[in-house]
């Protein structure tokens, strides 16, 4: 069992932070996010839970406050460019069903 260091738990914090990112980009299917809230669920809960491990490693002193906004930031960021872009791919097929 590795000592936890503060080099350790940021490790494990990043790759919590990379397990999300991939869950992010590896939703293709727009369809799915646009009618099924079990994506937006799951990235819901997975993002709270890693709000709050980011809390916690502050409080601990493991991290500072502005690098766990910043990591919080960049997977919100990574959401919402795919929310807009499943919007923008909604609108289209919209908007190419009334011209038919």
């Amino acid at each position: 069992m590795k000592p936890i260091t503060k080099e350790f738990a940021m490790e494990l914090l990043k790759e919590d932070a990379d397990r999300i990112m991939m869950l992010i980009r590896n939703q293709n299917n727009s369809l799915c996010i646009s009618q099924c809230k079990a994506f937006e669920e799951v990235v819901d809960t997975q993002m709270y839970g890693f709000s709050r491990q980011m809390t916690y490693a502050v409080r601990l002193g493991i991290i500072s406050s502005k690098e766990g906004h910043q990591m919080l930031s960049d997977l919100e960021k990574e959401l919402n460019r795919l929310y807009t872009e499943v919007y923008e791919v909604t609108q289209d097929k919209n908007e190419s069903g009334k011209e038919v």
